[in-house]
């Protein structure tokens, strides 16, 4: 074997058995939208910790698990559903399906395997009642919300049920059944999504529109509508947000600083109402995604 010679170019050595594996295997992780799962996961935990009269750390464990692996797959059969509008959108045209760096039956077959895997850990290892929820958010995320977006602004609406249930796993899964404090955290999180996603599909609706998404920015252009519904949400959230402590799953801590997250939350919605602006929408979004993962902090503190 010859020296390699300052002239001459060095050979290069791959450390992995095939090449591309690294690539590869980032774009199907990518598919699973990992990032934006982790709000799923924590809120399945704040239901399985409200819920557990103790905590066995190998039940919490398949119930973590076992969720993020059906978000995963849920987020993948999305990608896979909306794989040509994705290619028509700024914001999504270099995810992996677009891009045709994977091709469709491979990706398939990896949401299939994600999502049974997922439902198969949380019936063993979980409870049957916590392995249904998850089947029913992950039949009406892929089959009801996904399709619906090309033909109603509706579709946000009955996707905020989807997205509310994964509390209502985490507290199947800790207590095996769903009582009044399942549905109290359901409400919270189906009214929270609303100002978020508005705001999502405000700051996007010329994405949307080039897609044939039919979002309520891009239905009413003008921006009214969408500003009432943020308004209404927000206001309704405020009330709501509080019945923790009335079900005694918290107390005054958690009161006060439930009030004090939706009155601001409230305020964020009220301002992007009068303006209808892209400041304004950033502001709210940010304050969502500010907003949920605070009150799961005090009401678990409070708890």
């Amino acid at each position: 074997m010859s020296t390699p010679t300052p002239e001459s170019p060095r050979p290069t050595v791959s450390l992995l058995p095939w090449p591309g594996t690294a690539a590869k295997a980032s774009d199907f992780a990518a598919l699973a939208k990992p990032r934006l799962n982790l709000l799923v996961v924590a809120s399945t935990g704040a239901g399985f910790f409200l819920a557990a009269e103790r905590i066995d750390p190998a039940v919490f464990f398949h119930t973590i698990v076992g969720t993020a692996l059906v978000a995963g797959g849920a987020a993948a059969f999305n990608e896979i559903i909306e794989r040509d509008s994705d290619a028509l959108m700024r914001r999504t045209r270099t995810r992996p399906l677009p891009m045709r760096r994977l091709e469709l039956a491979p990706a398939t077959w990896f949401a299939f395997s994600l999502s049974i895997l997922g439902l198969l850990q949380l019936a063993a290892g979980a409870t049957t009642l916590a392995a249904g929820v998850a089947l029913a958010t992950l039949v009406s995320y892929v089959l009801v919300y996904t399709p619906m977006k090309r033909r109603s602004p509706m579709a946000t609406l009955v996707g905020g049920i989807p997205g509310a249930l994964p509390p209502v796993i985490g507290w199947a899964a800790a207590s095996g059944e769903l009582t009044a404090g399942a549905w109290v955290l359901f409400a919270i999180v189906f009214l929270w999504q609303m100002p978020h996603f508005l705001a999502i599909a405000w700051l996007c609706r010329d994405d949307y529109a080039r897609a044939g998404l039919k979002m309520l920015p891009v239905v009413e252009p003008d921006g009214r509508s969408t500003a009432q519904q943020t308004v209404l949400y927000a206001a309704v959230l405020v009330p709501v947000s509080l019945l923790p402590a009335v079900a005694g799953l918290a107390a005054t801590l958690y009161f006060a600083g439930a009030a004090v997250l939706g009155l601001a939350f409230f305020a964020f919605a009220v301002r992007f109402a009068a303006r209808r602006d892209r400041p304004t929408a950033v502001r709210l979004f940010v304050g969502s995604i500010v907003y949920l993962p605070l009150l799961w902090t005090i009401l678990l503190l409070d708890h």
